[in-house]
């Protein structure tokens, strides 16, 4: 790729950029987002300070365990702590209070910042749920009373969370609309009709952009076609309720579309200047479309966002691999540690230490000697930001006239090469695991405690690959060495096989069930008891005062 002209010199002073309609309408949508207005002294709740500090080490913990992205953990406290209380209340009677209660010990809001008005808002939206829920699942074979209601439980807890946080949803819903009106023409899909490949571009964009998970894409797939199921009226509810199964499995056959996977490959590719353009839209409320209009303005703000960017990844970085490696080690290195000692002197009779040693400190070491490699973008890279934004906001329609096509079948020049590698790859499989195999063997590695180390590097392998490549989230234009496509090509069966494993034991988290249906109900119940009593201490210092 050619070399970028540096911008702060070949940029003349109060050269002005002219708007696409597109750029305005987004910059209108930002403008008519309203804070949130402030709780009112009389209604608002408060929690605790002594409370919040309990339940705020407790989620810690319990997120620990279950390693998910920082912007879909709110949602997901939402949904446990809603279970568990209609569990105990099954009409939901005035248990908005109590879900808010406890999303404030746990500071996913502010104390104080929640009140009155939340409160009627997240009730009704409980008890639609619970009515929809009670006429949905009538008369219905437990298979599909399992599937429905989960994916009502998606739909109402991703609703009750952007409902208390409604700013900031509309805001990445802009964000989310904006990429899709720029990206739209930009790309082709062979033999999908235009509408159908618009569907499929915006469930890449949600997974690509927002990194939803399955709650949030069943969410928000279902309001682009319908309003929130709190919102239909008693006239609209039998006719969607009586369409909610056929909604449903269509939403999930969408997400799991083979040919979305390519489209959120071509979007993953697209999105550095959109994260750096949102972050200058984010940052400048109230002059952003000055800064947009001119070159100078746009080019300092991107500079100086970017270097930030860059500078912020390997904290990040590094803040996930401990995260991972908590995860790792708490839900599967522990509990297979647990099962290797007594299966050991069961089956052996005899407990092999060394290997217990081995299998507890090398992949730790493994994932940081990979994340130790990860390099962060540079000047050029900047550079490539600035002209990609300019391309993306100027009238000009020449960018999104650039089209790209995708084909919905991979296909080969030569079939006959593709089938050698085939079977080359899958000797490089069996000779990796065979040179693990006669490496431990050599330090006498019994078939467990081998099958053990494999598991965990695969593992910690895939953790490690996962959260290095937000070092790419920045990058518009990926550099390999020519070391790149070996290295890769040894390394991928590892990688596939570290998928597999944290895929399907995430499926029985051991620990989870422990904090879920042991730990959290009685810890929570001690927790409200402590409340009251503080409070009735509270009210009786009051009446002596």
């Amino acid at each position: 790729m050619p070399e970028q002209p540096d911008p702060a010199t070949s940029i003349k002073n109060n050269e002005k950029i002219v708007l696409s309609k597109v750029t305005d309408k987004l910059l209108q949508a930002l403008a008519s987002l309203k804070p949130k207005a402030p709780t009112d002294d009389y209604t608002k709740l408060t929690v605790s300070q002594t409370v919040s500090f309990l339940a705020l080490v407790y989620e810690k913990v319990r997120n620990a365990i279950e390693y998910r992205e920082d912007h879909l953990i709110r949602r997901a406290a939402i949904e446990r702590i809603l279970k568990r209380r209609l569990a105990l209340n099954p009409q939901g009677k005035n248990e908005a209070e109590n879900v808010l209660r406890e999303l404030m010990w746990a500071r996913y809001f502010p104390n104080g910042s929640l009140g009155e008005y939340d409160i009627d808002l997240i009730q009704k939206i409980i008890d639609k749920y619970l009515l929809i829920k009670k006429k949905l699942l009538t008369g219905r074979n437990n298979k599909n009373k399992q599937y429905l209601n989960d994916a009502l439980t998606d739909l109402i807890t991703a609703e009750i969370e952007e409902t208390l946080n409604i700013t900031e949803s509309k805001q990445e819903s802009d964000f989310t609309y904006f990429i899709y009106q720029i990206l739209k023409d930009k790309v082709k899909l062979e033999g999908v009709e235009e509408k159908d490949k618009d569907t499929f571009l915006f469930v890449a964009i949600e997974n690509a952009y927002r990194k939803s998970d399955r709650a949030y894409q069943r969410y928000h797939l279902f309001t682009l076609f319908y309003k929130p199921l709190s919102r239909m009226s008693e006239e609209e509810l039998p006719d969607i309720i009586t369409k909610l199964p056929a909604i449903a499995k269509k939403i999930d056959d969408l997400m799991t579309n083979t040919t979305v996977e390519k489209m959120i490959r071509f979007t993953r590719r697209q999105l550095p200047p959109f994260l750096i353009l949102f972050s200058i839209l984010r940052r400048n409320r109230t002059n952003a479309a000055a800064i947009l209009a001119d070159k100078r303005a746009l080019w300092t703000q991107v500079d100086e966002i970017c270097r930030e960017k860059y500078a912020n990844v390997k904290a990040r970085l590094n803040n996930l691999a401990v995260r991972s490696l908590i995860y790792i080690f708490v839900t599967k290195m522990l509990f297979a540690l647990i099962l290797e000692v007594p299966v050991s002197q069961l089956i052996y009779n005899h407990v092999n230490y060394w290997a217990i040693g081995i299998n507890s400190i090398v992949p730790p070491i493994f994932m940081l000697l990979i994340i130790l490699t990860v390099s962060v973008p540079g000047e050029d890279n900047t550079k490539r930001i600035f002209f990609r934004i300019l391309d993306i906001i100027d009238a000009d329609p020449t960018f999104e006239k650039t089209v790209a096509l995708i084909s919905r079948e991979v296909k080969y020049k030569r079939p006959v090469l593709v089938f050698g590698f085939s079977i080359l790859y899958t000797l490089t499989f069996l000779v990796t695991l065979f040179l693990i195999y006669e490496v431990l063997s050599a330090f006498e590695f019994n078939i467990l405690s081998q099958a053990l180390f494999i598991f965990f590097i695969s593992v910690v392998a895939f953790f490690a690959y996962r959260i290095k490549q937000l070092s790419n989230r920045y990058r518009l234009t990926l550099k390999e060495t020519v070391y790149s496509p070996v290295v890769d090509f040894f390394f991928m069966p590892i990688l596939s096989l570290g998928k597999i494993f944290s895929e399907g034991v995430s499926r029985i988290n051991f620990f989870i069930l422990i904090f879920d249906f042991i730990i959290e109900a009685p810890f929570k119940l001690i927790i409200e008891v402590i409340e009251e009593w503080i409070s009735f201490v509270r009210l009786k210092k009051e009446e002596i005062i």
